[in-house]
């Protein structure tokens, strides 16, 4: 009598837990409509998706310039007025068209201060039907922090949010929590009216920063960047060093490199720096004076390290709508359990994967885990691609995707597993153009990842721990395959292969068992 291995042990999911995107609750979330009318643009997004890690189904910025004249006039630009009507009405039958709800629009710095702010908020009220809420300066300083948090669920350090009138920050701490709140006027829109010439403007952001400063404290450990101007400074920076891997999110930088950045800016023309990354001309007409904002801001609270986050004001009001167990979840297994479910062959064999080629990496730490897992459940989605490209289509899948919760290494790590999942190896591969973020031995890491689930996928008729496990010895660098009788059909010719590649990969040695009663015989 054949007796098969243990069934997968249960889940300790911890912050994972079981998906929730099926729950009511989580999919009330879905085609959700955030507007953002800003000083200098206008953004609306429609959600959509796993509620905890949310893809945009919809996403348009009109740069309307509302704010623009602001410190002279007291008043809304007039033509912008113009552009921002015309675009909240697009934007109202885009809406009605995508049955998104709720819908929820907030306005910031140039409404709020705008003699005329709340007239324009009625009229616009009026002609399309969309509720403004007008913020204040803390209220936006909180949203943007909760944007944060979408993204790196447990950040800690200071949130700084740019935008055209006004620039917010915000202490963040683990478990969610959202700490001092400032505002101050170093919009570069604002800036823009500063009188004295360079020196009276250099002093004026000194003085602003110094005090802000001394109400939320210095020598954070990561300083995170929210807003349109700090990632149009954020990709010149990649252009100048070279950055092989072009993805704002998580974008890392040193005080150091910010600071050789400014320099650059002010030193190149306008026109080159537009030509060289692609950045709208009227985002980049305001590069120049957010620089030396940022300069100040990293010179005078002295972070250790500066990300930037993609998410900001528009993911906070989306994670003010989340229930708290939903906010607990990890944005990026969420998003990688819905992607399986919509796109993989057998939604589902992800997990029995994961715990199938578990063995090799148990002595791995949780985030490491947490990357195997992903890979899992991401490694199947990509089916419908050409037989030939199918490697390329998965590593693009996951170092392009929209995905929070991932550092550049991480990111990096995950396509170079999902790459060798499908090909043997990234000789020749868009890997290839990625060299110095990952070490030799995570590259080597990531191989295993790989051919650990190419060999676990031949299983996929049922799931795999119904017909073997594998047991790792890393002392010895064996590795031990112990099947079924019913499995040994399955271990054919090209599951022999595999195995075979998965074990010169580990540099091991290997051994095939087979159950029979209650030990495993040679």
């Amino acid at each position: 009598m054949t007796m098969a291995p243990p069934p997968p042990p249960p889940d300790e999911f911890g912050p994972f837990g079981p998906p929730l995107f099926d729950d009511p609750s989580a999919r009330a979330l879905s085609r959700v409509a955030v507007i953002d009318i800003g000083s200098n643009s206008i953004r609306m997004v429609v959600f959509d998706g796993a509620a905890r890690s949310p893809a945009y189904f919809f996403n348009e910025k009109v740069m309307a310039g509302l704010g623009a004249g602001f410190a002279e006039t007291g008043r809304l630009n007039p033509q912008g007025k113009i552009r921002a009507m015309a675009a909240m009405r697009r934007f109202a039958q885009l809406v009605k068209g995508m049955g998104a709800s709720p819908v929820i629009a907030i306005a910031t710095a140039a409404m709020r201060e705008a003699e005329d702010g709340p007239e324009f908020r009625d009229e616009v009220e009026a002609e399309t039907g969309i509720a403004i809420t007008i913020i204040n300066g803390e209220e936006e300083a909180r949203l943007s922090a909760q944007g944060v948090f979408v993204g790196w669920p447990d950040a800690e350090g200071l949130v700084c949010d740019i935008g055209g009138s006004s620039m917010e920050l915000a202490r963040i701490g683990g478990g969610g929590t959202v700490g001092t709140r400032l505002t101050s006027p170093l919009g570069p829109l604002r800036l823009q009216g500063v009188k004295g010439g360079k020196k009276a403007l250099a002093t004026h952001i000194r003085e602003v920063v110094t005090g802000l400063g001394e109400e939320v404290g210095v020598h954070h450990d990561r300083l995170f960047l929210v807003g349109g101007s700090w990632r149009a400074i954020a990709r010149i920076d990649m252009e100048r060093r070279g950055y092989p891997l072009n993805v704002l999110h998580e974008y890392r930088m040193s005080p150091k490199q910010v600071r050789e950045t400014v320099k650059f800016i002010q030193k190149t023309p306008v026109a080159d720096l537009r030509a060289a990354t692609g950045i709208g001309e009227s985002r980049m007409s305001l590069v120049p004076l957010a620089s030396l904002v940022l300069k100040e801001v990293v010179s005078r609270l002295k972070p250790k390290e500066i990300a930037v986050s993609s998410y900001g004001i528009r993911e906070g009001v989306l994670y003010e709508q989340m229930p708290q167990p939903l906010r607990d979840r990890n944005p990026l297994i969420e998003a990688c359990r819905f992607a399986e479910q919509k796109d993989a062959r057998q939604p589902g064999f992800g997990r029995a994967l994961y715990h199938f080629i578990l063995p090799l990496f148990r002595s791995r730490s949780a985030g490491r885990l947490r990357i195997v897992r992903a890979a899992c459940l991401l490694h199947d989605v990509n089916w419908r691609a050409h037989p030939d490209y199918r490697h390329e289509a998965c590593f693009d899948s996951a170092t392009r995707a929209n995905l929070g919760g991932l550092t550049h290494e991480e990111r990096l790590f995950l396509g170079l597993a999902l790459l060798h999942r499908y090909k043997g190896s990234h000789k020749g591969t868009r890997f290839d153009q990625m060299n110095g973020i990952l070490s030799e031995d995570e590259m080597l890491q990531a191989e295993v990842v790989g051919r650990a689930m190419r060999f676990g996928a031949m299983f996929s008729a049922t799931e795999p721990l119904s017909h073997g496990e594998m047991r790792w010895f890393p002392k010895r660098r064996h590795l031990e395959l112990r099947l079924t009788d019913d499995a040994l059909d399955l271990f054919g010719e090209v599951a022999q292969s595999r195995f075979k590649a998965l074990v010169n990969a580990l540099s091991a040695t290997s051994e095939v068992k087979r159950f029979r009663g209650a030990r495993a015989t040679g």
